[in-house]
């Protein structure tokens, strides 16, 4: 068993300074797979919370909301003690004594960006898994955030109760399904093969598979029972974890293991895995549901040398005494620090081959060797990933993970998440940190220092920073790569007070809410209206919510929820546009085309770094895009600034003044591409070309005030005669359901313009899996709909998938120009597209 010793901050502290001691791990799964309720075992091993609480408390689930919704909303982090001393596990290094930082994130779609900001302050990873679902849409999504992170996994196959008590599947089945849900993980795995890391694939065989039922707080892996049969077989506890699983089956007749599953007589033989491991389980479940207290009696003494006491036997019964029975033969704390402690990796091997993708800097200056060998003593880097309110809400602790040297009331440098190198712009220097602190379950324990490889909080640093950014002592240390989410912000609502009075409360208000939520975006329209956008329905619910917390008693007016749309073109513009600067003095001569999609997808998921080496962009472009060599050569910028997804190429010959005028372009071309001309949305997969270029001779007359409005009139125009059109959010819908409401499915779905392309049965159940596609326009009241619609026998999960152009003609009556109108009304613009010959002038 773990240590009983109840933790406090001097015994943490102390192991603070051994690096090689401390795993940093956070825990990830799809939605309700039950993370938060394994994780209490943890806590009660380290008297956080009590014993007989494990499975009910959910002791990382520290918000109201979190309480009564019964789903984690907030990514939250506790340090643990893991001490051997007291168990039969010995660490190879001998090192008795492990810091455990764990963080307990979400697994709604829609809180993607709290998973985002603990796995880039942690070295590896739980993954869990339900045992009668498998690997779902978003255990696949976390691991991948995981693996490309290079955050090791390993793996819990959770509530095996379902199994035995729900489902009463036999013991054969059950070793199927876990074969099914470990080579699924391990497909995923596999596409991020990673020389730095070795090999990452997931076996019980290797102890990097844990069997648990969270809610019942009991868990093993296959050495704690080649522990208790080593002796039995006199073979070592490493070869009989082989032969616990796979294809290995005891033969009593001959006394010893084969790979054939009859005896020598013929005699049809039962798997190590289930005779040895899930048949005494089974046994047990059946004794403690029966009641039948004589044979557990003879059960828990002579076999499983535990002690249940005369008291519990008579007052417990069925569920209760299971738990109690379970939970001291098999505890979960123990089979999964043991399992944390020995194949995830401490911060001075992680940091070694993670540096290169944390670092922005050179990877031979002082501040990446210090990172990359963890130096407590070099100079001081941590990187914020999260903001975490105070009770009061008043202030925010920066919580976040030291990379290097050591964290203490020091001056510092700050990096929020827009500095660039080299610019001034979110740029803080010589300030303040006033305190530190360890954040444990959302309550912050006062400590005087914290070395690198390990997560803490700063006191005095958040009237800096809007989400995320990089603290450091030196100036010439350069900041932490910023995080890349997996869901985007589509969904809007527009906020206003109640009282026009409050609306200077309402802005700072806003203000609040979009650093205590890391995707959250809060932004004024030019008409004034406070727009906040965020990943889904759930998410816009809790994020008002927390707004509605923090104004009190103002309250306010929400706006029907809007959702994010994209312009574009599909065709090359159908004559070369001019358009003339205000004064008349220089022309431009412009087309817009498509980007290509594959071309935008790269540059959305920075496949294609356009901010790295301009010849590898040029050789890629070419190669890989199709591009003619001498356009790949002259990109003059790609836009807008925070997405890329557009592109602005030269392509005159011979014309005097290019050079002078760039800039100015560019400007104009990154106001063109946030502000389309249909309904003023942000374009994508838009290229413009200047074809042409007549300029004044004389420098003020070709100035910003000239050279940018006519950028945005050409650009325009050629936008107009490009055959523009609208793209729309598309949302990729996973449905669990049973066989009964697969039509409903199917129905609801083509009720509101998606679709179905993949059926799937779940193995050894009577579930299915839908795989299909959902507008998110059509989305609100979905969740509700199909639930009413399958008598709450369907569970679905949306995951924003990518942008689709609507068929619809925006220059014709349609739902495009009705889009388009909305659009523009709630802009304060005129609601009919602007004519053409408004941007287009003549010779």
């Amino acid at each position: 068993m773990t240590s009983k010793r109840k933790i406090n901050v001097e015994m943490l502290r102390e192991l603070m300074n051994n690096p090689h001691c401390i795993r940093n791990m956070s825990v990830i799964a799809h939605v309700d797979h039950g993370k938060s309720t394994l994780t209490d075992s943890l806590l009660a091993a380290n008297e956080l919370i009590a014993q007989a609480d494990v499975g009910n408390k959910r002791g990382t689930d520290i918000g109201k909301v979190e309480q009564e919704k019964g789903i984690t909303i907030k990514s939250t982090g506790v340090s643990l003690l893991y001490d051997t001393s007291e168990t039969f596990f010995k660490h190879p290094s001998g090192i008795e004594q492990f810091l455990v930082n764990l963080i307990d994130s979400p697994g709604h779609v829609d809180f993607s960006s709290e998973v985002t900001a603990a796995l880039r302050l942690t070295d590896g990873a739980l993954v869990l898994v339900d045992c009668v679902e498998g690997a779902c849409v978003q255990t696949e999504t976390v691991l991948r955030q995981a693996l490309a992170e290079r955050i090791k996994p390993v793996l819990a196959i959770n509530k095996l109760d379902r199994a035995f008590l729900e489902l009463q599947l036999s013991s054969e089945e059950i070793y199927n399904n876990f074969c099914q849900w470990i080579s699924d993980v391990n497909n995923v795995i596999q596409t991020y093969e990673d020389e730095a890391m070795g090999d990452l694939l997931v076996a019980p065989e290797k102890g990097t598979v844990a069997f648990s039922a969270g809610r019942q707080g009991w868990a093993f892996t296959l050495r704690d029972f080649a522990r208790m049969y080593a002796k039995k077989f006199s073979i070592s506890e490493d070869k009989l974890m082989e032969k616990l699983w796979g294809e290995n089956y005891y033969d009593p007749e001959a006394k010893r293991w084969t790979s054939n599953s009859t005896s020598a007589s013929g005699k049809r033989l039962t798997r190590g895995f289930c005779q040895f491991i899930l048949d005494p389980i089974a046994k047990i479940f059946k004794t403690c549901m029966d009641n039948n207290i004589e044979e557990l009696d003879q059960l828990i003494t002579k076999g499983l040398n535990i002690r249940v006491s005369a008291d519990e036997k008579e007052k417990l019964q069925g569920k209760d005494l299971l738990k109690v029975v379970m939970q001291r033969w098999l505890p979960a704390s123990r089979s999964l620090l043991e399992m944390i402690a020995t194949h995830l990796p401490s911060p001075v091997q992680a940091q070694k081959y993670r540096v290169e993708l944390l670092y922005r800097g050179p990877m031979d200056d002082e501040t990446a060797n210090a990172i990359r060998n963890c130096d407590p003593n070099g100079p001081f880097v941590m990187y914020i990933s999260k903001l975490i309110p105070t009770k009061d809400n008043s202030r925010f602790y920066a919580f976040g993970r030291v990379f290097s040297g050591t964290a203490s009331a020091q001056k510092v440098t700050i990096m929020g998440n827009n500095y660039d190198p080299g610019s001034k712009t979110d740029l803080y220097v010589d300030k303040s940190i006033q305190r530190v602190v360890l954040m444990m379950c959302g309550k912050a324990e006062a400590i005087d220092s914290v070395p690198c490889g390990n997560t803490c909080g700063l006191v005095g640093v958040d009237t800096f920073l809007t989400k995320s950014g990089t603290v450091a002592s030196s100036k010439e240390s350069f900041p932490i790569i910023n995080m890349k989410y997996s869901v985007s912000p589509v969904v809007r609502v527009a906020v206003a007070p109640k009282n026009p009075a409050d609306i200077a409360r309402l802005v700072e208000a806003l203000k609040k809410l979009s650093k205590t939520d890391s995707l959250v975006q809060c932004t004024v329209e030019p008409t004034g209206e406070h727009i906040v956008a965020c990943a889904g329905e759930l998410h816009m619910e809790i994020c008002l919510g927390e707004l509605r917390d923090i104004m009190g008693q103002s309250p306010i007016v929400v706006s029907d929820p809007v959702v994010s749309l994209r312009e574009t073109v599909i065709e090359t513009s159908s004559q070369v546009c001019l358009s003339k600067s205000p004064n008349n003095h220089n022309r431009l001569y412009a087309i817009a085309e498509p980007l290509g999609e594959q071309l935008v997808l790269a540059l959305e998921s920075k496949s294609l770094d356009v901010h790295g080496d301009a010849k590898e962009v040029a050789r890629k472009l070419v190669s890989e895009h199709g591009w003619n060599p001498d356009f790949s050569k002259k990109i003059w910028a790609f836009g807008p600034e925070t997405r890329d997804t557009n592109a602005i190429v030269d392509g005159t010959r011979g014309v005097q003044y290019m050079n002078e005028i760039r800039d100015n372009v560019v400007g104009g071309f990154q106001e063109a591409c946030r502000r389309g001309v249909l309904a003023d949305e942000e374009l994508r997969g838009v290229r413009f070309t200047l074809m042409d270029a007549t300029l004044h001779g004389d420098t003020i007359h070709r100035g910003g005030g000239q050279i940018i409005p006519a950028t945005r009139r050409v650009f325009n125009a050629s936008l107009l005669t490009a055959s523009p059109r609208l793209m729309e959010p598309i949302y990729t819908v996973d449905v669990q359901c049973p066989q009964s409401a697969v039509h409903t499915v199917y129905e609801v779905l083509n009720m509101r313009r998606g679709s179905v392309v993949e059926e799937m049965s779940r193995p050894g159940t009577t579930q299915f899996n839908l795989k299909g596609y959902l507008p998110v326009l059509e989305s609100f009241g979905f969740t509700e709909a199909l639930r009413a619609a399958t008598s709450g026998s369907a569970f679905p999960q949306l995951v924003f998938d990518h942008w689709s152009v609507l068929d619809s003609d925006p220059m014709e009556e349609g739902r495009a120009r009705e889009l388009i109108r909305a659009s523009r009304r709630r802009k304060g613009l005129d609601a009919d597209i602007p004519p053409l010959d408004r941007f287009l002038d003549k010779l």
